[in-house]
């Protein structure tokens, strides 16, 4: 009797065809991994995803929240053909659709936000048959407008280097506006002292005048006396 032989590769072969088809249907997203957002003041928490398979009606998109102080999921978002904003919650009428299925982006706005939103993001897409995915989460982290200035390394470079240039310049051009201001008092001082000068010119010769017809009286006075 002749011994039969199995296949070679049968059972290895199953894993393998396994792992193919996962790695066919697998759904890929990204997120930004930290958004900085100011009260009052709207954000938008972006999201892609990539699928292999063309998306249909049967795409899901799901957004959750966890406090920064950590607690339960609270669902934000959904989106299946049309945008399901949650109607209870902290987010109650403060979450809107951003995203646009077309181009595989699933992101969303959060109108108002607060100090109270600090905390972590995830968001979820499914595009049957494509449902094997990571959920990358992001942090939103909420602040006061102007409390939340830091003084870059750049930013202090271009203080240290044109502080004191500005202000060698201002001393230069007040410098320059005292100069000028004096020069023209002196030129006025000097127009002033030649008219004066010019005017007393006449007073001037008058007295010498006056003066030589004096003594020469007094001469002739001196002459008639008798001996």
């Amino acid at each position: 009797m002749g011994l039969k032989r199995k296949k070679p590769g049968g059972a290895a072969a199953l894993p393998l065809l396994l792992l193919a088809v996962a790695r066919v249907h697998l759904l890929e997203i990204q997120a930004a991994a930290q958004v900085r957002a100011f009260v009052g003041e709207p954000a938008t928490l972006k999201c892609w995803f990539k699928s292999s398979a063309p998306v249909t009606e049967k795409l899901t998109i799901d957004w959750t929240y966890r406090p920064l102080a950590g607690g339960n999921l609270e669902p934000v978002f959904h989106y299946q053909s049309n945008a399901y904003p949650a109607k209870r919650g902290s987010f109650r009428d403060r979450v809107s659709w951003a995203g646009d299925v077309a181009k595989q982006d699933a992101s969303i706005m959060i109108w108002n936000p607060t100090l109270e939103d600090n905390g972590t993001f995830a968001c979820s897409v499914k595009n049957p048959p494509d449902v094997q995915h990571n959920i990358p989460q992001t942090l939103l982290t909420v602040s006061q407008r102007g409390a939340s200035f830091q003084l870059t390394s750049s930013g202090l470079l271009s203080i240290l280097v044109f502080l004191p240039s500005g202000i060698v310049v201002v001393l230069l051009l007040v410098r320059m506006n005292q100069k000028s201001g004096l020069m023209k008092a002196r030129r006025q001082l000097g127009y002033k002292k030649s008219s004066i000068e010019v005017s007393e010119e006449p007073e001037q010769s008058g007295c010498r005048e006056r003066l030589v017809s004096c003594c020469m009286q007094y001469l002739d006075t001196d002459e008639e006396e008798p001996y």
